[in-house]
């Protein structure tokens, strides 16, 4: 283990933000992982990592980097979780692991946020050993921002993976974690909820729908948030709503077709742009438009699932992300870590009577509550 760590990783107190990085979990490998810290730190000055994995491996990747020299404390562990692991067997055998590893750092307190590419199911379930569920919670979830019409560019969906079942109380908790997240993550000062249902006519979906939306219409008024009912799969994108809540196994079958989606138009329209000799002088004139398209639904830039109901701030990278996905999820979790929303999502859940309990970040120093 290298103990030789920089005093501001080592307590976190000297105003930088300490994010524990998972550097194994990826299916890039570690390459991946240290390029993506090493990009990410241009937008943070701030920014110190504590990095989980083999100790001479990461060194050497480290050590290309001149940008992360002083920034990163080591912290060796020889094993790996891999994508065919079961969580069970993770959680009874994962110890000497980096995914472990970097969910102590966080409940040791040494860092804010942890961050990893690896395995899901592991990851949910290891978080939920060692950070706990916050008072309140049920079943934790994991939320991301799918891009929209809104003029921040993206809505929050969640669950989208953390447990396929959820029942109107579960759903209930999404929409006040997914209020907290909107509020903090995205600086929205009001955010309006829908539920995902089949229509958005009332008398549609099932039971558990029905009564869920009645009971998130009726904590609206003292959650300060709008409700605005049912909303169906075309309104992911749209600006009618800033928070969309579903099932663990709805939100992930969106999410991945949306992921799938997105691929298949960036391939038509490469195929489409190189049919001929026309198109290609075409694509030439509108090369400036076509980049900023494709940096606008590069599903890279908005890549990073945060676990939310949980007693720390896990954020779970997508399993192919390279460096590009990797500096994404880590500007997340900065921002996060930041904003101190972890403190209030806890004041959310515990005060989810009181209004205006978790106002934006930026209200903090007017001394509203958070």
């Amino acid at each position: 283990m290298n103990d030789s760590r920089p005093e501001a990783a080592k307590q976190g107190s000297s105003g930088c933000v300490v994010i524990s990085i998972d550097a194994m979990g990826g299916d890039l490998g570690p390459e991946a992982v240290i390029g993506g810290m090493a990009r990410s730190v241009s937008d943070a000055p701030d920014i110190r990592f504590i990095v989980h994995g083999p100790q001479d491996t990461l060194q050497g990747l480290i050590d290309r980097y001149p940008e992360l020299s002083g920034r990163c404390t080591l912290r060796h562990a020889d094993g790996v979780v891999t994508m065919d692991d079961k969580p069970s067997q993770v959680v009874r055998n994962g110890k000497n692991t980096s995914m472990w590893s970097a969910l102590e750092s966080v409940r040791a307190g040494e860092a804010g946020v942890a961050v990893s590419c690896g395995n899901t199911g592991a990851l949910m379930a290891l978080s939920v050993i060692r950070l706990r569920r916050l008072p309140g919670i049920n079943r934790p979830a994991i939320a991301c921002l799918w891009p929209s019409r809104n003029p921040g560019g993206f809505n929050v969906m969640l669950d989208v993976g953390a447990d396929v079942k959820a029942d109107a109380e579960d759903l209930l908790q999404y929409a006040l974690m997914g209020v907290s997240y909107a509020r903090n993550g995205l600086g929205l000062k009001r955010p309006r909820v829908g539920l995902l249902n089949v229509g958005t006519e009332e008398h549609k979906g099932r039971a558990e729908l029905k009564l869920a939306n009645e009971l998130i219409a009726a904590a609206a008024p003292d959650a300060d948030f709008e409700h605005v009912g049912f909303v169906e799969g075309s309104d992911l994108p749209s600006d009618r709503v800033d928070v969309i809540v579903t099932d663990g196994f709805t939100g992930n079958v969106a999410l991945k077709t949306g992921e799938g989606t997105a691929r298949l138009v960036g391939d038509f329209l490469r195929e489409a742009l190189n049919s001929g000799l026309m198109a290609r002088l075409g694509a030439l004139l509108a090369m400036r438009a076509l980049k900023a398209l494709g940096a606008r639904i590069d599903p890279r830039r908005v890549n990073g699932g945060v676990f939310l109901g949980l007693n720390g701030t896990v954020v779970k990278s997508h399993g192919a992300s390279d460096a590009t996905g990797v500096a994404a999820a880590i500007g997340l979790a900065y921002k996060l870590a930041r904003s101190g929303y972890q403190e209030r999502l806890a004041a959310r859940v515990a005060h989810a009577a009181q209004a205006g309990q978790d106002a934006p970040a930026d209200r903090e120093q007017d001394g509203q509550n958070p």
